[in-house]
């Protein structure tokens, strides 16, 4: 685990530091610089091109990773990665020329509810192709073991993009359509730099050659294509589905609860950026030992530091929602609900790595295709009676149903498990801990509240952690850097 603690280490760091921007653009400079409805118009884009990304890159991201330490002679592998560059296309141009024919209804479509959206289209087609590309680059980086310079660009870049254009619109540099699409540019930037940072650590060599594995790569790269989609669907489908059916301002609203939540997965981001070549590699060489000691450590790992993220979040939101704009704080029961989704997902470890590298990924789509009916299926029942409330019980059910299928799944064809004895002696803790604390509160003012009550939870927790010694990693790191012993 060095390599994998190591940088997971310094892109935990770097990826707080991209959230702790962000925290800044979400939760105050979005709210107080530009309107609700341009708010929500910027979430509905960016999620709807998320939504789109896994199409348009064809499954590149995650086929690079899985076959590139199959190939063992240079000619074969320079026309992997020459096929893994050019494949994207073979989705982008298409739909680009469909966008071009029907671009008229799509915009009529998508602006049924909120008309804004309708000049906004091309947009969505092209932050996705930014999107997809950047994340074939950053793969085409992490087959090397580089991961810190890709997830810097990943978390940080972008968001300190947004930062200064929000400041430009605040001081009345730039209008706030300048403002729309200078964000797409932002992500096409950053698409730029990755290119030539993954090109500086191994430069293509155009090769054209007939590639032995051809059928499974391309097999494997159009199933990816389904599951990466299914994977986005389900994160991101809420917001889309809210932009059809509520006020776009409410999108907005529903979008600071869904970023406050997800920063209790940033730990689990940073890890799988090195997580995911190490597994393939221990798949190919069929190494169940190491296989297995990756997923439970993973586990434990990540289930420890997103349970303090957790705490910290849920038992300080009040104080937290009293610091920005009233009608935000519609968001709470989204936050507790995605809070505790999110996670379930740090308690999966490494399994959608083994899941989607292994040779089952055609069973996961399976689930997959379940799943995102589901998740469709409630988004249409609850929204419309609950609104944002709706969209987010819909979110939590479908990730609570799906993450335990692949746990499940992973257990009958692997028989492997995450979890431990000490996996209940965390998930206790964590209980005891909003138990006391939730109600708990310092009379003063809410940022000062925040500042104290996060103090004395992390020192509580970090203390009981230290003293259960429920991960011989997260005990590792507290010597080193807080030098006890």
């Amino acid at each position: 685990m060095g390599i994998v603690t190591n940088q997971s280490f310094k892109n935990t760091v770097t990826t707080y530091v991209g959230f702790a921007i962000g925290a800044l653009n979400t939760l105050y400079l979005y709210v107080f610089f530009i309107s609700d409805v341009h708010y929500g118009l910027i979430s509905f884009i960016l999620s709807t091109a998320t939504i789109m990304m896994p199409l348009m890159a064809f499954g590149v991201h995650n086929t690079i990773i899985k076959f590139y330490s199959t190939f063992k002679t240079k000619n074969s592998l320079n026309s992997f990665l020459t096929l893994m560059l050019f494949l994207p296309l073979a989705f982008i141009i298409p739909i680009g020329l469909i966008g071009v024919v029907a671009y008229e209804t799509i915009a009529d479509l998508l602006s049924e509810k909120n008309p804004i959206i309708g000049a906004y289209v091309s947009y969505i087609y092209f932050a996705a192709i930014a999107m997809a590309y950047f994340e074939v680059f950053f793969a085409w980086s992490k087959t090397q073991l580089q991961t810190v310079f890709g997830n810097f660009m990943k978390e940080v870049f972008h968001r300190i993009g947004i930062m200064l254009l929000l400041f430009c619109v605040y001081f009345e540099w730039i209008s706030v359509d300048f403002f729309i699409g200078s964000v797409i540019g932002v992500y096409g930037l950053r698409m730029l730099i990755m290119m030539f940072y993954a090109f500086s650590i191994r430069l293509p060599v155009f090769k054209f050659n007939r590639i032995d594995k051809l059928n499974a790569v391309l097999k494997y790269a159009f199933l990816i294509i389904l599951a990466g989609s299914i994977a986005s669907v389900i994160l991101d489908i809420d917001s889309f589905m809210l932009g059809m059916y509520i006020p776009i301002e409410e999108v907005a609203y529903y979008g600071v609860a869904i970023y406050i939540a997800t920063v209790i997965v940033v730990p689990s981001r940073a890890m799988q950026q090195i997580l995911q070549p190490l597994t393939a590699q221990y798949l190919n060489e069929k190494n169940k030992v190491a296989l297995e000691d990756l997923y439970v450590r993973s586990s434990q790992t990540l289930f420890i530091i997103g349970g303090l993220i957790f705490l910290l979040i849920v038992l300080n939101i009040n104080s937290l929602y009293e610091t920005i704009p009233a009608q935000f704080s519609d968001g709470l029961i989204v936050v507790f609900l995605i809070s505790m989704a999110k996670l379930y997902d740090c308690l999966m470890g490494c399994n959608n790595v083994i899941l989607f590298n292994s040779d089952y990924y055609r069973v996961v789509l399976l689930f997959g295709v379940i799943l995102t009916l589901l998740t469709i299926g409630l988004n249409l029942i609850f929204i419309p009676k609950y609104g944002i409330n709706g969209s987010a019980l819909a979110t939590f059910i479908a990730i609570a149903v799906y993450n335990t299928i692949k746990i499940y799944f992973v257990k009958r064809k692997f028989d492997m498990m995450p979890f431990t004895l000490d996996t209940g002696k965390v998930s206790f803790l964590i209980i005891i801990m909003v138990s006391i604390f939730y109600f708990w509160e310092f009379p003063f003012h809410p940022l000062i509240n925040i500042a104290l009550k996060s103090a004395v939870i992390t020192l509580t927790y970090v203390i009981l952690i230290f003293k259960m010694n429920v991960s011989g990693d997260i005990s590792a790191l507290i010597r080193k850097y807080l030098k006890v012993k």
